[in-house]
């Protein structure tokens, strides 16, 4: 099949309606597109037999983990410049599939032509078995406790090795806070929990409860600067002996507890304060309430509530919002994002009284692009740690969100909220912004 790459070209700028704006290099070595552009390379045709049988973003993702398809140049770079042409995008609109659009329109008779090349391109067979890191959902209803222990292990459960890899010796997988952009991802994690421990006014023999603990970090440093006892919970069974290794390492047994538990079924409060970072995301819409009115139950009067949530932009018909296909299926199953006007709502609802909100979106921004680094340094043993396919996954979603903070179409927030007693008396500084009280 001679110059398969002009071929895909051509049929790829009809689909979309627009110049493709990187090189394409097809499975037969032929290539073409801008000079100096990043290339994506078609390493076999049934790349687009996933297209034809799954179009849209999930084709291409199953595409991009079996490495059917790969970028050749600045990863970066390439989704910058994919990203405008696949999806139709704006402040207050989810991304809609231009891809998708394009090729549902492909059945249109006047379009035949370019359906049958299509077709032809891709070449005659089934559709492929999608990757087998790709999540399977079918295990009872949405946010139970059965299906969210399944989505948890899905994510996290993939080799703590792994993620020392990828997340440094601070195994701390959620934004760092930096003080300036070239400082180490180390320096700045410790940052951001020492701010969560500043804004929740921990003291010495306060009783701290962290939801979705992840391999300890938290509660580790909460409780070796600010003496007080905690709790940490998770449904990962491998985070929890990570978390307990590293509590005994450090001597802090009698003050750090990790439970495999979910956040409802936490028996033993109140506590004087509770974090929740990078956890809330997978709560989803249909548990949001409850997960603000558990928490507020669990607090004493006068507790304060660190939720550090990634947030997405409102869109006009909140009812149409979906998760993207990629990270449902191969990173977050069941993960949901919502605006953090609505996240505030719902914990003011709950009845707490919101008394800060910091974005730092740009702090992400940072966090993942040095991830990917780590990730790309040591790229052949993350390999053998994981397989092929898990490293694809983490590298494209790592990058792409790092890409998706710095264009703002997602944030992130730290929310500080108080169990507000009766008589009015927060508790806090009437500076807040000095985090001392």
């Amino acid at each position: 099949m001679a110059d398969a790459a002009a071929r895909i070209v051509t049929l790829a700028e009809e689909v979309l309606g627009a110049p493709l704006p990187i090189r394409v290099r097809a499975w037969d070595h032929s290539e073409t597109g801008p000079p100096g552009a990043p290339t994506l390379v078609v390493r076999r045709r049934r790349a687009l037999r996933r297209l034809l049988w799954r179009p849209g973003e999930l084709g291409l993702a199953r595409a991009w983990v079996a490495g059917d398809l790969d970028v050749e140049g600045d990863l970066y770079d390439a989704l910058d410049r994919l990203s405008g042409l696949l999806w139709e995008r704006g402040p207050a609109v989810r991304p809609r599939s231009r891809l998708l659009t394009g090729l549902q329109a492909l059945r249109d008779p006047a379009l035949r032509t370019a359906a049958r090349e299509l077709v032809a391109l891709a070449g005659p067979g089934l559709p492929p078995s999608p990757p087998r890191e790709e999540a399977r959902t079918s295990f009872g209803p949405l946010h139970s406790l059965r299906r969210d222990k399944k989505a948890i292990s899905h994510h996290y459960d993939v080799g703590n090795d792994f993620y020392e890899l990828v997340l440094g010796p601070s195994m701390v997988y959620s934004c760092a806070y930096w003080e300036k952009a070239d400082g180490t991802l180390e320096e700045a994690q410790r940052a951001k929990l020492d701010l969560v421990c500043r804004k929740l006014a921990l003291k010495p023999g306060q009783r701290l409860l962290d939801v979705g603990c992840g391999w300890g970090s938290m509660v580790l440093h909460a409780a070796r600067e600010y003496g007080v006892s905690a709790v940490g919970v998770t449904l990962s069974e491998e985070q929890a002996a990570y978390a307990r290794k590293r509590v005994a390492d450090a001597g802090l047994t009698d003050q750090v507890e990790i439970r495999v538990q979910d956040y409802r079924e936490v028996p033993d409060g109140p506590y004087d304060a509770i974090s929740s970072i990078g956890m809330a995301e997978h709560v989803g819409a249909v548990r949001y309430a409850e997960y603000a009115a558990i928490l507020y139950r669990m607090l004493k009067p006068g507790g304060r509530l660190l939720n550090h949530q990634i947030a997405r932009r409102p869109q006009p018909d909140e009812e149409a919002y979906h998760v993207d296909e990629f990270i449902d299926r191969y990173v977050f199953p069941d993960g949901e994002l919502a605006p953090v006007g609505r996240t505030v709502t719902q914990l003011e609802e709950a009845g707490f009284e919101v008394r800060d909100v910091e974005a730092i979106r740009e702090h992400y921004a940072l966090t993942l692009r040095r991830w990917v680094a780590n990730l790309e340094r040591s790229w052949a043993r993350a390999v053998r740690l994981t397989s092929p396919g898990r490293a694809r996954v983490w590298r494209l979603y790592m990058a792409a969100s790092a890409l998706s903070f710095e264009r703002n179409r997602i944030g992130v927030n730290q929310i500080l909220a108080v169990r507000t007693p009766d008589d009015g008396a927060s508790g806090l500084p009437l500076r807040t912004r000095d985090w001392r009280g």
